[in-house]
């Protein structure tokens, strides 16, 4: 089976900011529900682990990922990822190509994914792969805000500055102790199975709009 899905998003942060985090899979991986980085080849060459579930099949992948191609001028990348079933069930081929445009405010994200899948998920067809895309993009996207908010957090008013400038203000604990954790521990907690059920029911939910014409 195979599909290919094309994808856009903005965040409001510096194109360079946002090129250092997608070019880096240390740092991306944190925001992919159910995947991880298990292996540091080269730094291109990547391994690492995809658990997912549709329905009630539930399949974990191991895979390489190739950064074919990262050029910083244009803001250009391809990643190539190559996963096999732990079970030896099934396989996934996937190569996605994507171009940051933006300024020192605000980024654009375009991409593009082609899919080949093989095995317990193919029998699902390409609709129910795209859907399934559709939320693990959303998931993502929502992630990789987060995060780029805690890299890079919006300026305070010039009247707070000097509030905090006159009474000394330290952060809270506990923003002291997010902002410190480190790429490999944010990755550990996120690397969990996509939630199947809530999945599952927001994937009929949709289907059934689209059969009256609604858009979702």
């Amino acid at each position: 089976m195979k599909t290919t899905i094309a994808k856009s998003f903005s965040v409001d942060h510096p194109l360079e900011l946002v090129w250092d985090y997608l070019s880096d899979p240390h740092k991306i991986v944190a925001c992919v529900p159910g995947a991880k980085l298990t292996e540091t080849i080269d730094d291109r060459n990547y391994k690492g682990t995809v658990t997912m579930k549709i329905g009630p099949v539930s399949t974990s992948f191991n895979g390489k990922i190739n950064l074919s191609q990262l050029d910083e001028a244009t803001h250009a990348m391809e990643i190539q990822g190559k996963g096999t079933d732990t079970r030896g069930k099934g396989s996934a081929n996937m190569v996605l190509s994507a171009k940051l445009d933006g300024d020192s405010e605000q980024t654009e994200v375009s991409s593009e994914m082609d899919i080949s899948i093989t095995g317990k998920l193919a029998q699902f067809g390409a609709r129910m792969i795209t859907d399934v895309s559709d939320q693990v993009f959303k998931q993502f996207v929502s992630n990789f805000r987060q995060q780029l908010d805690q890299a890079n957090p919006p300026s305070a008013p010039q009247s707070e500055q000097d509030k905090v400038t006159a009474e000394g203000y330290q952060p809270a604990p506990e923003t002291t102790k997010q902002a410190s954790e480190s790429p490999k521990q944010t990755s550990e907690s996120q690397a969990k199975p996509i939630n199947a059920i809530s999945l599952f029911f927001s994937l009929i939910w949709n289907r059934i709009l689209r059969l009256f014409g609604r858009k979702t």
